[in-house]
């Protein structure tokens, strides 16, 4: 089996593959220990090596915890994320406990400010006493190695996010309904190249709404579109080994899309746009 092709991950330094194992899917839940254990062995196995979770994902970190204690090999090759939602920094940390003690392990190689979506947000995490303080200071004592921000619903304030706090990495939506509304693809996405960050691609299927297989709109034709759309690597859940075949493979077949090619992609979204882009929270 070819590896997959792996490519720096900003200025965090570290090499990752193109593709990783979203939080997603079977890691989303509870009581399914054996499913995921399966899905996530399956990863290891095709050669992903970015691991994405967060606090408020159901049972990801458990899952994940409980294979790496088994497998400590594959734990000091791969990079683990995780994510906190809290805005003041005394519950960031409380989370940042939890997390390490759930994912069994004594570090983070990244952890993400989780979600932001209003102003509002933006001014707690960056008050006094807001998470962002909480974050810096982890990354300082060495819990965290780096620390990124998460957002999919306003592309103004996940940008000013981009271009002001101390991030290494941002993960955003990017998908052809994205190409169609523009914003993460054509402010956040920029913004955070200039700055030397790390790009990570979520929303990549949308929640299996944007697969038209009919049509050809399949899961290796979207990880394709979100890969050229100038990020680091695209994260997608999956609840099966098989799923996880179809992520690694397409990571190791990836081909550019040329312009044409995405441009013609999202026309058949364009009419849907707004209502494929759930996430975003249009009323």
């Amino acid at each position: 089996m070819s590896g997959i092709r792996g490519l720096v991950l900003g200025r965090t330094g570290r090499t990752v593959s193109r593709v990783g194992l979203g939080g997603e899917g079977i890691l989303r839940t509870h009581g399914q220990a054996d499913r995921a254990q399966a899905v996530i062995d399956e990863a290891v196995g095709q050669g992903i090596t970015y691991f994405d979770s967060a606090r408020v994902y159901a049972g990801s970190e458990g899952y994940l915890g409980r294979y790496w204690a088994c497998h400590p090999e594959d734990r000091s090759r791969i990079f683990q994320t995780s994510k906190s939602a809290s805005r003041d920094a005394e519950g960031a940390l409380a989370d940042l406990a939890r997390t390490l003690a759930s994912l069994q392990t004594d570090h983070l190689d990244l952890w993400q400010i989780h979600d932001i979506r209003t102003w509002d947000d933006i001014g707690e995490i960056e008050a006094e006493g807001g998470a962002l303080d909480a974050f810096l200071q982890a990354k300082k004592e060495g819990h965290v190695h780096h620390i990124g921000v998460t957002g999919h619903h306003d592309p103004a304030v996940l940008t000013h996010a981009v271009g002001h706090w101390q991030v290494d990495t941002v993960l955003l939506p990017v998908n052809p309904v994205e190409g169609v509304l523009s914003g993460f693809t054509t402010e956040t996405i920029p913004a955070a190249r200039e700055r030397g960050l790390g790009i990570i691609g979520m929303k990549v299927l949308g929640g299996s709404h944007l697969l038209a297989p009919d049509a050809g709109i399949t899961p290796a034709i979207l990880i394709r579109y979100a890969l050229s759309r100038g990020v680091t690597l695209a994260i997608v859940g999956c609840s099966t080994p098989a799923e996880v075949l179809t992520l690694a493979t397409a990571g190791r077949d990836h081909e550019e899309m040329e312009p044409r090619e995405m441009a013609l992609l999202e026309e058949q979204f364009r009419p849907f746009a707004r209502e494929l882009a759930y996430y975003r929270g249009f009323v």
